[in-house]
């Protein structure tokens, strides 16, 4: 099985957790005293202006989750606010920016979601974290946009609003598009996405960083909780979500780690004290597991009595569905390929010869490579046209002064030996679903590792380690198996050597002609194929029933590259025939 090219990098803790306050009554009447400013905002209704693709709703700024975000498209002016639920009196906003930050904007309040009134205001904004000490009262607070500091659009991590409630009534005028919905008596819905947990203990540490209960409540199978690796590999552990309010509870969806438990119940409770139990196992199977079980209550629990390893408990995801309780809606998940796919981004390489990348297509990744290669990665020194309708990747012997590698094995050196090139359409492309394909002829000698792959846009978006991503290897090629080319999966419970993929052979050599390498990707599975062979299919349930979570349902980004030398490939030798192209003839993406 092939490793990645992409660094495992660990996750630093994102935020911590919220305070519980024990508020407790006394006989002794004493005057009242103003409530201290809380945070009002956390997991309200949210609404924008626009969102920049749906995987960045205005939701996302409110959730608690310094991984999520919101984003808007790229003009002026745009907005953001959020439901209070009742009169506020507004006192401090803290907006977290990311780097397309407002440089022009105010801070607004509403009664009504329609007339507004201005409570701060700047022209010179300088984005990162701003905390801004406040006055004025409102149901809806908004930040609105007049001026963006880059050509993207407005970015906010998080949109944080504190104050105190009065006693004013909750103004009745909903919000336009509200985000969290009455109960209803309706159709099963999910019931427990964004709400608050609370678990025996959590961990975080190198391992696991802030893995705490709201991550597996947070729709994003690549984030987990996890039982704390000092005080909590014991039985029982436990794992609770408060539904807001009484829900009839028709199923329930457990994705583990590894860490699972070979004993459990699943428990509701009207108050989370008194636990009843609605499932019992103590042949727990881990990896993927629907339980669709009948109960009643506002708290629902998974309760460990039998860890199956000599760790902890851990879920990527624990989902409860029914109906009734408070649900708050999911960001929608992104649609489907039209049918059949229509062409929506190309690059022929029709150009002259010698002419650059388009740079409005591509951009080039320039430095040392990861994962042990040798060559340094060139400003498109290394790719260019050549004139009869391919892109050259040129792979060289050639020596980057002041630069620094791996020991290179016939110099002895550990100064780069060697130049190529690496290109990638994030910030230029990115997509969800679709039909992905590039007609190629690899590069081919001892030490090269020539790919066309995809890595997941959160890696530059929102700078989350590998594999938390998501790794997509549609063609990866050593020249040490010139017959072999193999196809890739790689997310949090599968990756490097132990990636999820197959292997594809041929008589001759790859090297030796052009190949077309596709992937066909939606939200049910992929399926990988050379000259429209198959060589890999993946059916998700399968997948996440057998080897670990789906990750792979946000935008992407293409990248081309002809490494030289790598943990996989091993490095040049005296066999090695220097210098060597990979030409690319077209890619091409449809949906």
């Amino acid at each position: 099985m092939p490793s990645s090219r992409s660094p495992g990098r660990q996750r630093l803790a994102l935020f911590v957790a919220a305070a519980v306050t024990l508020i407790t009554s006394c006989l002794v009447v004493v005057p009242a005293m103003a409530a201290a400013p809380v945070l009002l905002s956390q997991g309200k209704p949210a609404t924008a202006s626009s969102s920049e693709v749906a995987a960045f709703p205005a939701s996302s700024a409110v959730d608690g989750n310094l991984g999520t975000r919101w984003s808007s498209a790229f003009s002026d002016p745009q907005w953001i606010q959020v439901d209070l639920g009742a009169t506020a009196s507004i006192t401090q906003v803290v907006l977290n920016w990311e780097s397309a930050y407002g440089k022009a904007f105010q801070v607004q309040t509403s009664p009504n979601a329609t007339t507004w009134t201005s409570i701060y205001s700047t022209t010179t904004s300088t984005g990162g974290t701003q905390t801004l000490n406040v006055t004025g009262s409102g149901r809806y607070v908004r930040v609105y946009g007049t001026q963006r500091s880059s050509q993207w659009g407005y970015s906010l991590w998080e949109f944080q609003v504190f104050g105190t409630v009065g006693t004013t009534p909750p103004d009745p005028t909903p919000t336009p598009t509200p985000t969290v919905n009455p109960p209803d008596p309706g159709g099963d819905k999910l019931l427990s996405y964004g709400k608050p947990g609370s678990a025996s203990t959590s961990q975080s540490d190198q391992n696991c960083g802030n893995c705490i209960p709201a991550r597996a409540f947070d729709r994003d199978p690549a984030t987990r909780w996890a039982t704390s690796s000092t005080t909590g590999w014991v039985d029982p552990g436990w794992i609770s979500v408060d539904l807001g309010a009484t829900a009839q509870i028709k199923k329930v969806v457990l994705q583990w780690d590894p860490a699972y438990a070979r004993a459990f119940q699943i428990q509701v409770s009207p108050d989370g004290n008194a636990w009843t139990p609605i499932y019992s196992t103590t042949t727990g199977t881990g990896f993927k597991q629907t339980l669709n079980v009948t109960g009643s209550g506002r708290y629902v629990r998974m309760y460990g009595t039998q860890r199956a390893t000599a760790y902890g408990y851990s879920l990527w995801e624990f989902q409860v569905w029914g109906t009734g309780g408070a649900p708050i809606t999911p960001p929608p998940l992104p649609p489907d390929p039209a049918v059949p796919p229509r062409l929506v981004w190309s690059d022929e390489f029709n150009g002259a010869s010698g002419t650059k990348p388009d740079a409005a297509k591509w951009r080039p990744e320039t430095g040392p490579g990861v994962n042990n290669e040798l060559q340094y990665y060139t400003n498109n020194d290394n790719a260019s046209m050549d004139g009869a309708g391919s892109l050259v990747m040129e792979a060289r012997r050639q020596v980057t002064a002041g630069s620094a590698c791996p020991r290179d094995p016939i110099s002895g050196s550990t100064v780069c030996q060697y130049t190529s090139s690496r290109l990638n359409t994030y910030g230029k492309f990115t997509f969800t679903y679709g039909r992905v394909e590039a007609r190629i002829k690899p590069s081919g000698t001892k030490g090269l590792w020539p790919a066309f792959w995809m890595l997941g846009a959160d890696f530059f978006d929102q700078n989350r380690p590998w594999p938390y991503v998501g790794e997509i290897d549609i063609m990866e090629h050593v020249g040490k198996e010139p017959h072999n080319v193999y196809s890739t999966l790689h997310a949090p419970a599968y990756f490097g050597g132990a990636g999820f993929g197959k292997s594809y052979t041929i008589p001759g050599n790859f090297n030796d002609a052009f190949h077309v390498f596709a992937v066909d990707w939606n939200s049910k599975g992929m399926r990988f194929t050379v000259d429209g062979n198959l060589i890999h299919e993946v059916n998700r349930e399968t997948l996440e029933t057998t080897v670990g979570p789906w990750v792979f349902d946000h935008p992407f980004f293409i990248i081309l590259n002809n490494a030289v030398g790598g943990d996989w490939p091993g490095p040049p030798d005296a066999t090695t025939v220097l210098p060597q192209r990979m030409l690319v003839d077209y890619v091409r993406v449809y949906q």
